[in-house]
């Protein structure tokens, strides 16, 4: 894995949701969202079949090598592998982390959900390159199914078991987001906070500077 894409070295994730972007499209989403400073976009949509994802999908992968940022898509594999992402995201519910190492190869992106030191390590383990730990806070609508919130001490708690880099997620906001940077994650994925924002270049260049601490 090159550097450039290392997720130890991200930020701000940024995660398109259509159904929170208020009209605008995942491209118009991702494209605003670069201009501010994302680090990392991940393609969102649970509902769309597959050749719209693809559609989509290719779109992005286009945007984000031309601004030289990884591209990842949540759950989907086989979209991923099609459209040439740099990595995929799953969840627990998803393909175990060893089979989707095995079918990605040793040269793509695999990120994992995790809620507990136990899940973590697993991940760790079976070859995954970083961790998203949440929900942190209260999510905002934009996954019902997320849980309660673990708080930024679960963070705390995963950092001094497993050396993957940890991307917090769930209600992270400019108004939070130092929280979960002083408890030991090196980036966070954002989506109500920047894809619903009046202005999502400006809402995600806030963000990045608070998570790079130059910003309080």
């Amino acid at each position: 894995m090159s550097e450039r894409i290392s997720p130890g070295l991200w930020r701000l994730y940024v995660i398109t949701d259509e159904k929170a972007s208020r009209g605008r499209s995942h491209l118009q989403v991702a494209e605003a969202a670069i201009r501010g400073g994302a680090d990392v976009v991940q393609l969102r949509d649970k509902e769309a079949g597959s050749g719209r994802l693809y559609r989509v999908a290719l779109q992005l992968r286009k945007l984000t090598r031309d601004a030289g940022i990884p591209f990842i898509v949540n759950d989907r594999l086989d979209i991923a592998m099609a459209a040439d992402a740099d990595g995929v995201h799953v969840g627990q519910a998803d393909l175990p982390a060893s089979v989707v190492r095995k079918i990605m190869g040793p040269g793509k992106i695999l990120g994992v959900s995790v809620d507990t030191v136990e899940e973590a390590v697993l991940a760790e383990r079976d070859g995954a390159d970083y961790l998203g730990v949440g929900p942190v806070f209260e999510a905002r609508g934009t996954k019902p199914d997320a849980g309660e919130p673990l708080g930024v001490d679960r963070i705390s708690r995963i950092r001094r078991h497993c050396r993957l880099p940890i991307v917090a997620i769930g209600g992270i906001d400019a108004e939070n987001a130092r929280k979960v940077r002083e408890a030991g994650a090196d980036a966070a994925a954002v989506i109500s906070a920047i894809v619903a924002a009046d202005d999502i270049a400006q809402a995600a260049r806030r963000l990045k500077r608070i998570l790079d601490g130059t910003c309080q």
